[in-house]
């Protein structure tokens, strides 16, 4: 049985296991029917090799109450876009996939190049964005979801517990985000949660003083969860990160353009499984290394944005802080799964605290150097300020792409 605990910051919602899925299902379908409600899925073509798409596919064909699907494929060329489209057509609902390697896409991206205004990297903030810009195109939905391709453990009870809250036309939220354990395999998985962001959040309010915007991020549960659904009236204005600050980004925003009461956290599942990322403590460039960066310098900017001075001195002040507070954190999170009959590696737990210690310097001094660095991409606004031909244009590229390689 989970808690009924609200900590104050965002509106919290449990599963008390009080209510059948069913019942959530049926209203969802009544909501739909004047509120439209799409999901949007960032896919690697690898994933359609993997162990988790499948049985995805499967859970959401049974879903009635989702109007569109819209597919973002990266890493693909013509014959895997081909297969894709036909892998993904045993979904019942209107689907798009979107190639975004086509030369079509490519002479979109060579003209938001042109205008300056082009995605800095790819990867999968460019995806969600891409995915977006068409989803505003098409003018008919009223709730957007989003979740990843390679949850092992998926069930289709975990959309509709994300979306409800935003769907509901009789409650306030714009935002839903969604939280869960991470435990798999017999071990106590979320390392980048567990051992980066609850300390730093912690040893910020600690080294910089009580901030609203770091509470704010404190209440949630599972800050790094790539589960959210929103309202489509904040897609034109919201800004995607391009690099691996997306989750962090997106709260962010909500932080900026909404008050906290706009926005809650859901529980949507009881044991949650995916793809996990290597630490690569020998590479900056890849897996939990470059994240770690990614996220500080997030959390950085944002509190740059609002008023906050970052020095060299408050930089390793920081560090030494995060340090011992992460060591706290890991003690009682060997303890609980020790209690819980679950396994954690102290020593690699260890080497990562330290891992992640040195970046929270790298980061403070790769913002430093560069504070106006803007990792965002432009929103769509900007993009048909600039461009008022390009949306039309994009989402003739997709259903261009979709006849030439039926």
């Amino acid at each position: 049985m989970a808690d009924f605990h609200q900590s104050g910051g965002v509106a919290e919602f449990h599963n008390l296991r009080s209510r059948p899925v069913e019942d959530l299902i049926k209203e969802l379908e009544s909501f739909s029917r004047n509120r439209k409600i799409s999901l949007i899925l960032p896919c690697l073509y690898s994933e359609l090799e993997g162990p988790a798409l499948q049985n995805i596919l499967n859970e959401l064909s049974q879903v009635k109450y989702l109007h569109r699907i819209i597919i973002g494929l990266d890493r693909a060329n013509e014959e895997q876009y081909r297969h894709a489209r036909e892998f993904f057509s045993v979904l019942p609902q209107d689907h798009t996939v979107i190639w975004n390697d086509s030369p079509r896409m490519l002479e979109i991206g060579q003209r938001l190049e042109t205008l300056g205004l082009a995605p800095e990297e790819p990867g999968k903030g460019k995806n969600v964005w891409s995915c977006m810009g068409y989803l505003i195109s098409c003018a008919d939905s009223a709730v957007m979801a989003i979740h990843d391709c390679d949850i092992l453990t998926y069930d289709r009870e975990m959309l509709a517990r994300l979306v409800y809250p935003v769907a509901n036309p009789n409650f306030p939220y714009q935002l839903s985000k969604g939280y869960y354990p991470r435990v798999g395999d017999g071990k106590m998985n979320g390392r980048v949660t567990r051992l980066l962001v609850s300390p730093l959040l912690v040893s910020l309010k600690k080294v910089i003083g009580p901030r609203d915007y770091l509470d704010y991020l404190h209440s949630f549960r599972y800050p790094l969860s790539g589960e959210f659904a929103m309202r489509t009236g904040m897609l034109p204005d919201l800004r995607i990160p391009s690099d691996w600050g997306l989750e962090i980004g997106v709260l962010s925003e909500a932080w900026r353009n909404l008050a906290p009461l706009a926005v809650c956290q859901v529980e949507i599942s009881d044991a949650y499984d995916h793809k996990h990322q290597e630490l690569s403590a020998e590479d900056a460039s890849a897996g939990l290394n470059r994240m770690s960066i990614d996220i500080c310098k997030a959390v950085y900017r944002k509190l740059a944005a609002d008023g906050t001075v970052f020095t060299s001195n408050v930089i390793r002040t920081l560090k030494a802080t995060y340090h011992r507070s992460a060591l706290d954190f890991l003690e009682a999170y060997y303890n609980d799964a020790r209690m819980n009959g679950l396994a954690i590696d102290r020593h690699t737990e260890e080497r990562t605290i330290e891992v992640f210690a040195e970046n929270i310097v790298k980061a403070g001094h790769l913002f430093i150097e560069n504070p106006m660095e803007t990792p965002f991409i432009p929103t769509w606004n900007r993009v048909q300020a600039a461009d008022p031909d390009l949306l039309t244009d994009y989402r003739n590229a997709i259903a261009a792409d979709a006849e030439e390689f039926r």
